[in-house]
């Protein structure tokens, strides 16, 4: 599960943190995770960039966030990350439509607030998984947990920690996205370069317009309407 050293410092931690927990079997459903400086001392990075790390694991549903009392494991069954990190929240039935029209309604408000209150390191990071992304294209390789991780990138930038009860959700669409459409590809290379682009010139509304329309695309491929 481990990265390779091109990755960035926060997507190196989350997979270490995730090792931890289904490899290692270092911390079981319930245990809370070191503190802040123990964990980041440990795995060699700042605290800045176990945060992120962290909120990453958290977007794929193995810990949770409880403000004031720590981190704490959610699951360590590895089948929580086939499907995407769905598994912690309850939408049975929720079909394609539903998937995409919940994107709809929070991710480009992600990507308006990830032009304001990005900091720089983040943008590095959520342009990181964008080129990733492209090598992985260019090969004909899957893409999908890094299309993954760029979206969790850019919700992470938001700086809204309720966006981590709805990334599951944002990874299950993902997911049905780009297995069962594989015409997929283009377009989304060609609207995370806008997305990245400003998100970088800090321009809050382009990137709200731009992540709309890279879910508006989806619709389309999906074959589905938006009402």
């Amino acid at each position: 599960m481990t990265k390779s050293s091109s990755s960035p410092l926060s997507e190196q931690a989350a997979h270490q943190i995730m090792d931890m927990i289904l490899v290692e079997h270092r911390f079981n459903a319930g245990d809370k995770l070191p503190n802040e400086t123990e964990l980041a001392e440990e795995l060699g990075i700042s605290r800045v960039t176990l945060r992120e790390a962290v909120r990453m694991v958290c977007a794929r549903g193995l810990v949770e966030i409880r403000r004031g009392v720590g981190t704490y494991v959610v699951s360590a069954d590895p089948a929580i990350l086939a499907d995407g990190g769905f598994s912690p929240l309850d939408a049975s039935g929720a079909g394609i439509r539903d998937l995409l029209e919940i994107r709809l309604m929070v991710e480009p408000m992600a990507a308006y607030y990830a032009a304001k209150r990005a900091s720089d390191e983040e943008i590095e990071a959520i342009d990181a998984h964008r080129r990733r992304i492209e090598e992985l294209a260019a090969e004909g390789r899957s893409f999908l947990h890094d299309e993954q991780d760029f979206h969790i990138a850019i919700a992470t930038a938001s700086h809204n920690l309720l966006m981590e009860r709805l990334l599951p959700i944002i990874n299950r669409s993902i997911t049905a996205d780009l297995m069962y459409f594989k015409e997929s590809t283009d377009y989304s290379l060609r609207d995370h370069r806008e997305i990245v682009q400003y998100i970088r010139d800090r321009d809050p509304a382009a990137a709200k317009a731009a992540m709309r329309m890279h879910i508006v695309h989806c619709f389309r491929i999906a074959g589905q309407e938006i009402d």
